[in-house]
């Protein structure tokens, strides 16, 4: 008897812990970036091609593709590598290594400061550059094995200073605080004889005080910040020679309210093309100036809007005819290709559709096409294509579903996709233009085994009854259709972000899995506004940003409340950024609908943001005063009647703290009793470690609360 009720003991301890491992849902430490066993898609890293040849680096070794017949091959181990060098400098993992010469046997290593070109051959590791102490932005040339840098606020090019300027003056970074498609402040020119630069003289604009906190006594980082109306920086741009240690200057005229953007070389290296912008950011031109002589010598074409122009890319030249090119334009309503030549004539428009171009891949010389990324399947997409130059034919290349991210071979007759959809964390192909795949990779569900919630998507219509918007729904794990849920709408809502796609989970993130884990119903809707659906869907909140959003998130919030599954009282609403002055904006204009939020990084007056985003989408507070008031959140503080947690970094260098620290002083004058939290040393998001305690103070607000 002893012994059945043992054995019936270990049986039930056996079933009972089989059924506690079945239940297991992931932790926020599992779902989190910077978690301590954040669970993430396989990848393989550093894929590259090498002319024509896949090149797989790995942490050991570096194996080459054919992409014809997917056989691999060892190139080079690590422990060949580190024989080239001292103990003092060796490689922990190849998986950065880059192959910018197609057919020789030759790799670039940079190991922190130091640049060598390692040859695969002859096992010898040559230093090439050694960067000093604070060198960023770094630019290296592969045409002539050149490389520039910053130090400070100065360009350097092969060690050697170029500028030599006041505090206040930037050359070599980025300007106009990285928008209009600017990532980076050096160009070089396409055979490496000459780098183009900004220039930025921001001694003009105002100094905003961030304090550093981690001193005894707190010190003050002034950061030069043009708020919307406000005097901004001035841009120039320099053109250096290397060989004559020579600078000119491009004779724009006067730099006062004007932005220099897209900056390309003519395949000649004679010209540099740059799209120059007025202030007011509706009037765009596509000016030509000598390289030698800084002189403009010609302004190809111009283009209005009555709202706005937003250039993001920068002409491209046919590789196999230097008398055309492509420019990018929404000028039909969707961001499309046109096909000019250096004379400013438009020979004919390359793609059209109530779709929108994406990215450019690069061009097939032998077939004469261009390969994009575009949404022509679905606006929740990314999908590639080969377009006909001649004749503007596009042929599918790849998976018709998900969203894909793709590198062409130098020759253009190959790609690395990489693409996710719903139910596919990440695949990697090679792919010919005859559409033949060789699989790479299929990562395995990083959940699997988890108990996971479901996730659907739909369509409602927007507030003015006619536009469809795409929508996300998690429902809760163990979902019950008899029971009332709290629901949760995650929101960003403005330009330039889309939520909702057809990648890996509907592109929920790891926090929405993490609520539905424990019970939430989980909601994201991209209003009118947002990303990838065209010109008029975004542009019809112009100088009224956050209200028209709003009136589509309730349209959302409604459809929830229609849910029998949905408790239609307690709804709440989180953002960050942009989304953050929604998630504020939504409680104080609808009160009765949110019951509770949390703002990360809210803008809540746009007179207090910076120039280039704000005064694109709202005018100056000069000439707009009524939109600025409307959207001013100080002046609703009084409407509060929900929970709202607000939290800014204490560094906000993009969203500056002021905005919350207003938003509490306009609710202490109204007696309304919002709440307060900082992160110190963070600037507009909270990353690493920190990450997990964010996302666990937010919950707590919303179980405490909702």
């Amino acid at each position: 008897m002893r012994t059945f009720i043992t054995t019936l003991c270990f049986l039930t301890m056996i079933s009972t812990s089989n059924n506690l491992f079945a239940q297991a849902t992931p932790t926020l430490e599992e779902l989190t970036p910077g978690g301590s066993n954040y669970k993430f898609a396989e990848n393989i890293y550093g894929l590259q091609w090498w002319g024509d040849v896949c090149i797989k680096p790995g942490i050991d070794s570096i194996t080459s593709i054919n992409p014809q017949t997917g056989k691999e091959e060892l190139l080079v181990t690590l422990q060949q590598v580190n024989q080239a060098f001292d103990q003092e400098k060796t490689f922990v993992h190849l998986q950065s290594v880059k192959f910018p010469w197609a057919g020789e046997k030759k790799m670039l290593l940079s190991l922190r400061t130091h640049y060598y070109i390692y040859d695969i051959e002859t096992g010898v590791a040559t230093l090439i550059h050694e960067l000093p102490k604070g060198a960023a932005n770094i630019n290296f040339c592969k045409e002539n094995k050149q490389i520039a840098y910053t130090i400070d606020n100065n360009l350097y090019v092969n060690g050697e200073a170029v500028t030599s300027e006041p505090h206040g003056v930037v050359c070599g970074a980025s300007v106009h605080r990285n928008e209009f498609g600017i990532n980076g402040g050096i160009f070089w020119s396409p055979k490496g004889n000459l780098v183009a630069f900004y220039r930025m003289d921001e001694r003009m604009v105002t100094q905003y005080p961030l304090v550093d906190v981690t001193t005894r006594i707190a010190e003050t980082n002034n950061i030069r910040y043009p708020m919307a109306g406000m005097t901004s920086h001035k841009v120039t741009v320099g053109v250096y020679n290397p060989a004559t240690k020579e600078t000119l200057y491009l004779d724009a005229g006067d730099p006062t309210d004007r932005y220099f953007t897209n900056i390309s070389w003519s395949p000649d290296e004679k010209s540099i093309y740059l799209i120059e912008l007025n202030r007011h950011q509706n009037h765009a031109k596509l000016c030509c100036y000598d390289a030698t002589t800084g002189k403009l010598t010609a302004t190809l074409f111009e283009e209005t809007h009555a709202k706005y122009v937003e250039p993001q890319s920068p002409i491209l030249f046919l590789p196999w005819d230097n008398s055309k090119f492509i420019y990018q334009s929404q000028r039909d309503g969707f961001n499309h290709l046109y096909l000019y030549d250096v004379s400013g004539k438009q020979i004919k428009q390359l793609t059209s559709g109530n779709w929108l171009v994406k990215d450019v891949l690069g061009f097939d010389n032998k077939k004469k096409e261009i390969v994009i990324s575009s949404t022509e399947n679905s606006p929740l997409q990314s999908n590639i294509f080969r377009v006909a130059i001649s004749s503007g034919k596009r042929v599918a290349v790849g998976n018709s579903e998900g969203v894909h991210n793709a590198k062409l071979s130098a020759s253009g007759t190959y790609l690395i996709d990489s693409y996710t959809t719903p139910t596919t964390p990440r695949n990697i192909d090679i792919i010919d233009v005859k559409n033949k795949h060789i699989n790479l990779l299929t990562a395995e569900d990083p959940y699997k085994g988890y108990k996971m919630p479901t996730i659907e998507t739909g369509t409602i219509k927007a507030a003015d009854g006619v536009t469809d918007l795409y929508y996300r729904l998690v429902k809760p794990v163990d979902f019950d259709a008899t029971k009332k849920y709290p629901a949760i709408v995650y929101v960003y809502g403005g330009p330039h972000a889309q939520m909702v796609t057809n990648g890996f989970m509907n592109s929920a993130r790891g926090w929405d899995i993490y609520m539905a884990c424990k019970g939430y119903v989980m909601f994201c809707v991209d209003n009118r506004g947002s990303s990838n659906r065209g010109l008029e869907f975004e542009n019809c909140t112009f100088r009224n940003l956050g209200v028209e959003e709003g009136k589509d998130q309730v349209e959302g919030a409604n459809f929830l409340k229609s849910l029998p599954f949905v408790d239609g009282n307690r709804i709440g609403v989180h953002g960050w950024s942009f989304g953050g002055h929604m998630t504020t904006a939504l409680l104080l204009r609808y009160p009765d609908l949110f019951k509770v939020g949390v703002a990360g990084g809210p803008v809540i007056d746009w007179k207090y943001y910076e120039i280039m985003y704000g005064e694109r989408y709202m005018d100056t507070p000069e000439s707009n005063p009524e939109g600025y008031k409307e959207t001013n959140l100080n002046n609703l503080a009084g409407n509060l009647k929900g929970r709202l947690l607000m939290i800014h970094d204490y560094q906000d260098d993009t969203c500056v703290p002021q905005h919350a620290l207003s938003f509490m002083k306009a609710c202490v004058d109204a007696r309304t009793y919002p709440d307060l939290f900082i992160y110190p040393g963070h600037k507009h998001n909270v990353l690493g470690r920190d990450r997990v305690h964010l996302h666990e103070k937010i919950t707590r607000y919303f179980e405490d609360h909702l």
